[in-house]
């Protein structure tokens, strides 16, 4: 008969670590998803010349990996600019910039998908820049953009795993914590990947209705 140390104390553990995931990574979706698709829309109308500073600071952000932005991040904040701010909201601020930085390209390429004809047609019915990207372009990005962005979103919630450099106690953290007090590694990853399961299943179904739903239309 199988037998566990685990109790409900630490179930509870590991349930609000969950929630310390679920909240950092909403946190930085939401905010990230913000930035994304102003920075995106930026990069479509000026080009890449005038864009150009954005689109460096954005390649950077997706080309070094996420763990050592978050140790320099903690580090230049804390003993460079002698800032006192929590781990949460550096966490939050570097899965924003990371959000962003490939969300701006979700946004873009979805942008680059609409038909350049429905555009001018849409100019040639007397729409202003700002109406045809509200009612035409926007809509019509979204469709071909939101399985990317989904992906995109889950993606961060995994990769928020990564936080505990900067002292933050979310589910992955919480998990190596019993781990090492339990010595039960594999019976409490297995909870772990359900917790993971149990986040991320509702997002992605959640996707892949409207997608189904907008094929439809």
């Amino acid at each position: 008969m199988f037998d566990t140390a685990l109790s409900a104390a630490d179930l509870w553990f590991l349930t609000k670590g969950a929630g310390m995931t679920i909240l950092v990574t909403a946190v930085s979706v939401v905010f990230g998803t913000v930035l994304g698709i102003v920075f995106g829309v930026f990069r479509y109308q000026l080009g890449a010349i005038w864009a150009a500073p954005v689109t460096f600071v954005l390649d950077v952000s997706r080309s070094i990996p996420l763990l050592i932005q978050l140790v320099l991040a903690n580090a230049f904040l804390g003993t460079v600019l002698r800032l006192q701010m929590s781990g949460f909201t550096v966490a939050c601020m570097v899965l924003t910039l990371y959000t962003a930085a490939y969300c701006a390209e979700i946004v873009r390429g979805g942008i680059d998908a609409v038909p350049l004809n429905t555009r001018r047609a849409a100019r040639s019915l007397g729409m202003t820049w700002a109406q045809d990207m509200r009612y035409i372009v926007m809509p019509l990005a979204t469709r071909v953009a939101l399985p990317s962005w989904i992906g995109l979103a889950l993606g961060v919630m995994k990769d928020s795993a990564l936080v505990y450099v900067v002292q933050v106690v979310e589910l992955m953290k919480s998990t190596q914590i019993l781990i090492t007090r339990l010595q039960e590694p594999l019976f409490l990853l297995l909870i772990c990947g359900l917790f993971y399961f149990v986040i991320s299943f509702p997002l992605a179904r959640f996707g892949g209705y409207l997608e189904k739903r907008w094929s439809n239309d």
